[in-house]
């Protein structure tokens, strides 16, 4: 890797773009493979649906820690030195997952691939924003086009080979596109980032988030450490993880505590920027929606799909990526209309329209082929910009927090999603195959539901494997057509639950819209001048 430069030629510049895409297409091709090769982990493994959920949440939570580690040093150890961890995390999740005996190497694969992703989120916002500083929303979408086109290019691959070879040689499918954006980065040229010219020093930009972002990603992380890794009894009490991410906090705010009388003073310098503490906030519910939706797709919608088209339900999913991919490469002209926020809103409403919408389709298996293709449609139209437009957004609001403030709120929504959002997707489909199952059939529900199982949401019951593999027998089993109703009702309930945090989302950019309108309207904060628009 060359030295950092302060200006890069067209070419250099081209370069860098397209091997910061072809790397986030790599994240999607980790992602992609655990959602098509999850039912086949399941039959194989043996695994119970809030199992899938944390093998899922596994390959979140840990984007988050080391997207927020890199952050914090990103400009000291170089943008090379990260990329070539995230290549080596890739080649190791792929290692790991060809050789896993079982849930427990299920998923440490999936941390592996989890940090590579999000090491590689650290060093890519921040580039892009970077190196076009004038638009950065819109090229943060256009770069961002690489995760669906990731997706759509996995999709159609696993689900084209079908059975031909085996689920080990699918997982082997990431060592391409991770070799490529490799090959791509060496004697790579990088800008000098936007806050290192300007002078902000490190303990300026921490200032941002404050000790208020710290304790939400604190208490995100130790929740997960404590409950899923360490498996600490005692430290396994919400109270105790509060307490301890208190004292992280705590430590933090003493760091970036004004000892050198540069001025910034009360909830600025101690708290964090209290609109950047509310969009982490709002960030928890945006990536469920998102990603924690595209996660379970597949699962939650196999029913309707095979009955309404024959076809595997993973299909859906390549769909709606084909549709993000296009839009955010169109990106443009919308937001320059609607702005960050409008933009945000208006896909928050049509979003919660569309998963709605699939959460009826999930119970019917009566539907139609046209009407669960218009619903998908409308629900890849409204989670296209939410990710990329949200990192627009902080970038263009919170320059001075550099590194740390765009790619901690892209950390946090990986934290939320994978250490609450799929668990308790997972959780919610147990639960409700139990109650739907002991409701109609408790004879059945007897013999097929175990007790006692726990989690971070503490005890609950699941249908057992056994009963899994009934459900799965199209004859020869009086036991399997229950199951299989207490199952579809059980998906039902789970996306509908979905549905109600872009209802949240919805009125949150509705509030800040407000608030800016009041304040003279929305515009993009310069780094030199004075940041009016975060004033409180």
């Amino acid at each position: 890797m060359s030295e950092l430069s302060d200006r890069l030629s067209p070419a250099a510049r081209n370069r860098l773009f397209w091997a910061c895409f072809i790397a986030l297409v790599t994240t999607a091709f980790a992602f992609m493979l655990r959602v098509q090769l999850m039912d086949t982990w399941e039959q194989v493994f043996e695994l119970d649906k809030t199992q899938k959920g944390t093998i899922f949440g596994a390959g979140f939570w840990p984007f988050g820690v080391s997207i927020v580690l890199f952050s914090l040093v990103l400009d000291r150890v170089g943008y090379g030195a990260a990329m070539a961890f995230a290549f080596c995390c890739f080649i190791a999740f792929a290692c790991l997952s060809i050789f896993a005996t079982g849930f427990s190497m299920l998923y440490w694969a999936s941390i592996l691939g989890g940090l590579g992703a999000g090491t590689v989120e650290a060093v890519i916002n921040p580039l892009i924003a970077d190196i076009y500083k004038d638009n950065k929303t819109k090229w943060l979408n256009i770069l961002h086009a690489g995760w669906p086109g990731g997706l759509v290019v996995t999709g159609v691959v696993v689900l084209g080979i079908g059975d031909a070879i085996s689920w080990q040689w699918k997982i082997a499918l990431i060592i391409i596109p991770a070799c490529i954006f490799g090959v791509m980065m060496l004697g790579v040229q990088f800008p000098i980032s936007e806050r290192v010219k300007a002078g902000i020093s490190d303990r300026e930009m921490l200032r941002q988030v404050g000790w208020g972002g710290a304790f939400i990603v604190a208490l995100l992380i130790v929740m997960e450490l404590t409950t899923n890794v360490l498996g600490i009894d005692m430290l396994q009490n919400f109270g105790a993880q509060v307490v301890i991410a208190g004292f992280i906090a705590a430590i933090y705010g003493m760091f970036i505590t004004d000892t050198e009388g540069d001025g910034l003073e009360g909830a600025i310098r101690s708290f964090g920027r209290p609109m950047y503490i509310f969009l982490l906030l709002i960030m928890l519910a945006l990536a469920t929606t998102e990603l924690g939706t595209d996660a379970w797709v597949k699962d939650l919608l196999k029913p309707a799909i095979h009955s309404a088209m024959g076809i595997d339900s993973g299909w859906v999913l390549v769909y709606t990526a084909a549709i993000m991919m296009v839009l955010r490469f169109t990106c443009g002209p919308l937001i320059g209309v609607l702005k960050p926020l409008g933009v945000l809103a208006a896909s928050a409403a049509v979003v919660t329209v569309g998963i709605w919408w699939l959460s009826v389709l999930a119970d019917d298996v009566a539907v139609g082929a046209m009407v669960i293709l218009i619903a998908a449609t409308i629900y890849g139209i409204g989670q296209t910009f939410f990710w990329p437009t949200t990192l627009g957004f902080v970038a263009e609001q919170f320059p001075k927090g550099g590194a740390m403030t765009i790619n901690l709120i892209a950390g946090v929504g990986m934290l939320g999603v994978g250490v609450l959002g799929n668990p308790w997707l997972g959780n919610v489909q147990d639960t409700q195959v139990v109650a739907a199952l002991q409701a109609s059939n408790p004879e059945i529900a007897a013999v097929y539901i175990t007790h006692d199982k726990e989690s971070l949401f503490g005890t609950y019951s699941a249908l057992t494997a056994k009963g899994g593999e009934v459900a799965k027998m199209d004859w020869g089993h009086h036991h399997s057509q229950p199951i299989r109703d207490a199952q579809r009702t059980g998906k039902a309930e789970a996306l509908f639950a979905v549905s109600i945090l872009p209802l949240v989302m919805l009125v949150s950019y509705l509030c800040l819209m407000i608030w800016f309108r009041r304040r003279g309207g929305y515009r993009p904060v310069d780094m030199h001048g004075q940041d009016t628009t975060m004033s409180t």
